[in-house]
């Protein structure tokens, strides 16, 4: 059974899918496996395993060239970003409080003072497009 694609990543998931990220077209095992700059270099299978696994999660597409899969995210850095970060800030309704968003948007401004004034933005764009 797939899971959400909300879910925690491992860090050679993470490193896997960073790959595909940076690729302009869907790879093969053995070109994610070339952009993998490890020390010691991973096992081929490892990184079939990897893909394997995101697959299941629906976290990646697979398609078939001749004999292998290439491999492609489903959704781009930014989608997955911003779905980790929904989830953080909604998987507990209750715990959504007041508080927790003013925490939030004092973290986000410290980290950079524009956030909040591009996060306004969107926000009122979103809530004019929803008008029309």
């Amino acid at each position: 059974m797939g899971s959400t694609p909300h879910e925690s990543l491992g860090a050679l998931e993470n490193a896997v899918l960073s790959a595909l990220w940076s690729a302009q077209e869907p790879l093969s095992v053995r070109a994610v496996w070339a952009r993998l700059a490890r020390r010691p270099p991973l096992a081929y299978t490892t990184v079939l395993t990897v893909l394997d696994r995101l697959h299941d999660k629906a976290l990646v597409l697979r398609e078939k060239d001749g004999k292998a899969f290439l491999y492609r995210p489903v959704m781009s850095r930014d989608e997955w970003v911003g779905e980790r970060a929904a989830r953080v800030l909604t998987e507990s309704p209750a715990s959504l409080s007041e508080g927790v968003l003013l925490a939030f948007l004092d973290s986000a401004e410290r980290t950079d003072p524009e956030v909040v004034a591009r996060l306004s933005a969107l926000i009122a764009a979103r809530r004019g497009a929803r008008r029309s």
